[in-house]
């Protein structure tokens, strides 16, 4: 049988969508690939994207913030870059990796703004959505 390809999902600080890409593809195609993320940074799990992913059925509650060296694998086949800070500053990885880059808003930036915690909600779920979205088509990108 052959061996998944292994994914992860990379991000400024591993706190938000790098964790929600992570949740939705486990959840979403676990049956075609291993998920990672982390971030070039740590900043902690985001709570309103770990409520936003629990409205949707995905539990990352008990996901932790952290950066590519505190991976348990390291030899990844797609590293995929989820905001542009990681996609401009990805570490090295083995020229057998191949780097996606796909950019999504952030969450945390665009609710500063917002007047009320179901406007915060709105932007999160948005986000959390648009990743889904993507993660489903992996599934053709892996597949060749």
């Amino acid at each position: 049988m052959k061996e998944k390809p292994k994914i992860l999902f990379l991000c400024t600080g591993n706190s938000c969508r790098s964790q929600m890409a992570e949740g939705w593809a486990r959840y979403l195609i676990p049956d075609i690939a291993e998920t990672w993320s982390a971030g070039i940074e740590k900043h902690g799990l985001n709570m309103n994207a770990v409520k936003v992913m629990k409205e949707a059925g995905v539990d990352i509650s008990s996901h932790k913030s952290k950066i590519t060296s505190e991976l348990p694998y390291q030899n990844f086949d797609y590293v995929i870059t989820v905001c542009d800070h990681a996609g401009e500053n990805c570490p090295f990885f083995p020229a057998k990796t191949k780097i996606i880059h796909h950019s999504f808003d952030d969450p945390p930036r665009l609710a500063k703004n917002a007047v009320n915690e179901e406007d915060v909600l709105k932007i999160y779920r948005r986000v959390r959505d648009e990743i889904r979205d993507y993660v489903l088509t992996l599934k053709e990108v892996i597949s060749g």
